[in-house]
């Protein structure tokens, strides 16, 4: 038997089609071969065309084939910097009526341009799935357009363990660990990251710090700065003046102890108390005012410091400075000067003279001081040692630093290292910072913010001079008698407040007379009570030069 077909029967006086009739088989039985009766067979058919029809009209409508959501981003993903400024729209035809739902909750919309703005409650983190519906209910009329997105926030892991440089200039490792972080950058350079997120990284010119950041797939980013501890070599050294350098009978001596092993540097003066300046400086300022002598030629005596085994230490006496107060002074530059609240000169409680101490707050003092730190470095000094670098002794109400605003002389004189260490560091020097012993314990009588300065230079070096001690101070009756319990009490203070730093402490030692006379006992009694406090390393101070050598043990 053949299958039926539908067709229109045509008349032979026209084209319009008449009803529908079946055609093809020759047996007139009301039965198809199917088994069905032909008007059911016909209904069928008929059904299945109709479905037919209506599936390819409902495909030819507009359901909004051409809905964008727009501000999504491309990885799907919104990260920390991106959260906040999310601004998610809807674009496309037959808008009108159309249900937009975040994770099946209503979203509030308003329009924008040629399309919808979506006003979003703050997304916390988490996977959230946008669906814009059109034409209602109507599983025939209705269309559904869904996009599925991701809000991470949280940074990945990161520690840095502390680092150590071998020198101002030397080499160090970064290492660490960055869990959950895609990508890893120390010092501005692309970095390797193991499988458990640990990191190992070389660093060939750290400089004082080094940033690390790492980086998770959603481009969160977790930062760390970290700064590069430098651990000041063992020194021994001894004071010796500009002029001192020039006399046999001072400079020979103490040469000797460095052949010798018992001294490691020589602490020589680059600028002193007068405001002096010991060799042929070039730098501008130096030279305006007349603070150049040159008493010695800095390239040789470096040379012959370095030839008789040791380091040599320069000093450059910073805000007590009369030569620059009295230039400055008379050149109508006043507010380089320490002053009085009338505006006079200060000179000190203690007599220093009215034109002594410079502003310390004032730009062109501390870059003057900068310039002559960095231009000693570049000879080759192998350590600049800051002193006096204070304010003046007696009342803060009775003085006056024009520029230093609403901060402290402290905070000001602790960013005044940090911006000359930056550049002296760049030329393989240490730098060194003298304070007063005191200033463990009261910082605010002379600007000393110990802790402060302990995160910006390379040591520090109290002068904890047992003559310069009033009876009582750390419960010692007589400090300048009792030179081991003093030097052992106050320093033992220094190594508390720093603890955790890298500062080291570099004690200036007293090795002179003042009202108790000094010899090798004395001198050995303090190089004692520093060691007992693990501080190998001292700086020894005679104004003279002359030193007893039977006093210092010789360096293994």
């Amino acid at each position: 038997m053949r299958f039926g077909r539908i067709t229109s029967d045509s008349s032979d006086s026209g084209d319009a089609p008449g009803p529908p009739v079946v055609t093809g088989s020759s047996d007139s039985s009301d039965s198809s071969s199917s088994g069905f009766p032909r008007p059911l067979l016909i209904t069928l058919v008929a059904g299945v065309v109709g479905l037919a029809t209506l599936a390819a009209v409902l495909a030819a409508r507009p359901f909004a084939p051409d809905t964008e959501i727009r501000g999504l981003p491309d990885s799907g993903t919104f990260n920390a910097e991106t959260v906040s400024t999310v601004d998610l729209s809807v674009h496309g035809t037959r808008l009108d009526g159309a249900e937009i739902t975040l994770n099946g909750e209503p979203v509030e919309t308003r329009t924008a341009g040629d399309g919808l703005a979506l006003d979003l409650p703050e997304l916390s983190d988490g996977r959230y799935e946008l669906r814009i519906t059109h034409g209602g209910s109507n599983p025939f009329t209705s269309r559904n357009v869904e996009k599925a997105f991701e809000v991470h926030t949280s940074p990945p892991g990161l520690s840095v363990d502390p680092a150590e440089a071998a020198g101002p200039t030397g080499s160090v490792t970064i290492t660490g660990t960055a869990p959950g972080a895609a990508e890893l950058s120390v010092a501005g350079q692309a970095a390797p990251l193991g499988p458990d997120g640990s990191f190992q990284v070389p660093v060939a010119d750290p400089g004082m710090r080094v940033e690390v950041a790492a980086t998770d797939e959603a481009g969160n980013t977790a930062t760390e700065s970290i700064d590069i501890a430098v651990r000041r070599p063992l020194m021994r050294a001894a004071h010796l003046s500009a002029i001192g350098w020039t006399s046999d009978g001072l400079r020979e001596p103490i040469l000797e102890l460095v052949r010798e092993g018992k001294l490691t540097a020589v602490q020589l003066d680059i600028k002193d108390e007068s405001g002096e300046i010991g060799y042929d400086s070039q730098v501008p300022l130096a030279r305006e005012i007349g603070a150049v002598k040159g008493h010695y030629d800095a390239r040789q005596a470096i040379k012959e410091i370095q030839e008789a085994g040791g380091e040599v230490i320069g000093r450059i006496v910073a805000f007590r400075d009369p030569v620059l107060a009295k230039a400055s002074w008379e050149s109508g530059d006043r507010d380089r000067v320490a002053q009085t609240s009338d505006g006079q000169p200060y000179g000190g409680s203690t007599n220093y003279g009215a034109l002594s101490f410079t502003n310390f707050a004032h730009p062109e003092v501390r870059q003057y001081h900068i310039d002559l730190a960095a231009e000693a470095a570049e000879l080759g000094f192998d350590d600049i040692l800051y002193d006096y670098i204070r304010r003046p002794d007696g009342k803060l109400s009775a003085q006056v630093f024009p520029g230093l605003g609403d901060r402290t002389p402290e905070e000001s004189i602790v960013d005044f290292t940090a911006d000359t260490r930056a550049v002296v560091r760049e030329h393989g020097a240490f730098l060194g910072v003298s304070v007063y012993g005191i200033a463990a314990t009261r910082p605010t009588e002379i600007g000393q913010d110990i802790p402060g300065l302990a995160e910006h230079a390379d040591y520090i070096a109290p002068m904890i001079y047992p003559s310069h001690w009033a009876a009582g101070e750390y419960g010692v009756s007589s400090p300048n008698t009792q030179p081991y319990d003093i030097t052992h009490r106050s320093l033992a203070d220094f190594a508390k407040i720093t603890e955790g730093t890298h500062v080291e402490i570099v004690p200036w030692l007293q090795d002179f007379s003042m009202g108790v006379s000094y010899g090798a006992k004395e001198v050995s009694e303090q190089i004692r009570g520093a060691a007992d406090n693990g501080m190998e390393s001292f700086l020894l101070w005679n104004a003279g030069a002359r030193y007893h050598g039977e006093a210092l043990p010789s360096i293994e």
